[in-house]
């Protein structure tokens, strides 16, 4: 269940988009060496599902991707997957936005991790 609205959110026009501030900061958090940092903050992604631009979803959901292909974190890369499946569950996040799952061996994941890469990767 997603988190409310935050303060850190501003909405024109009927577009949603979330401050320059925070997102960095959630961007930051995404790629910070500390496993359980890159878990909650793909964590805050998902929270915040509804609050992001489409931009703000494609870029997010590239950085997921490109940290994923790197994580070594079981727990984490779950994280990631999950809040990349759903990123693209909004129609604006393309097969090409998350490419760097490609890069992953699923044969040295948990079978429910190679689902999620198999089905994020088909479209």
């Amino acid at each position: 269940m997603a988190n409310p609205l935050p303060a850190s959110v501003l909405v024109r026009d009927g577009d949603t988009t979330v401050k320059a501030s925070p997102l960095i900061e959630l961007l930051r958090q995404l790629v910070d060496s500390d496993p359980r940092q890159r878990e909650q903050g793909a964590d805050q992604v998902t929270d915040w599902i509804n609050s992001y631009s489409p931009a703000e979803s494609i870029t997010l959901a590239t950085v997921l991707s490109a940290s994923a292909a790197r994580e070594q974190s079981h727990a984490a890369l779950e994280a990631q997957l999950h809040a990349i499946l759903e990123l693209a569950s909004n129609g604006q996040v393309r097969v090409q936005h998350i490419a760097h799952l490609s890069e992953i061996d699923p044969g040295e994941l948990p079978a429910t991790l190679q689902e999620y890469i198999a089905d994020l990767l088909e479209g």
